[in-house]
């Protein structure tokens, strides 16, 4: 399975491991308006958002999925829980989760 990250600055991390992954994320203290997330996508297209105030956005753009469905006030460790079902490309697991759209 392939899939990637996007760093705060946009710099994309192929495959990142859970190290690399924990490393993104700590990126995320140099946050601004012009950069304010990082992100992890599948190639199946799925995609998690990642912003440092806790928010977790989970789209598929290329779905006809009418509104990307959000999450507030995540924690670090359920972030990266939910990061490492996508790597693993457990879409419907992370689906059954209590998205607003």
């Amino acid at each position: 399975m392939s899939y990637f990250m996007y760093d705060v600055m946009g710099v994309t991390v192929e495959k990142p491991d859970p190290a690399m992954i924990e490393r993104v994320l700590d990126g995320l203290t140099d946050a601004d308006d012009e950069h304010p997330d990082v992100s992890l996508s599948h190639e199946n297209g799925w995609c998690l958002s990642v912003f440092s105030n806790g928010l977790l956005i989970w789209e598929n753009p290329d779905d006809d999925v009418p509104r990307p469905g959000e999450m507030r006030d995540v924690t670090r460790d359920e972030t990266l829980r939910l990061l490492g079902r996508l790597t693993a490309g457990d879409i419907e697991s992370i689906e059954t989760l209590p998205w607003l759209r």
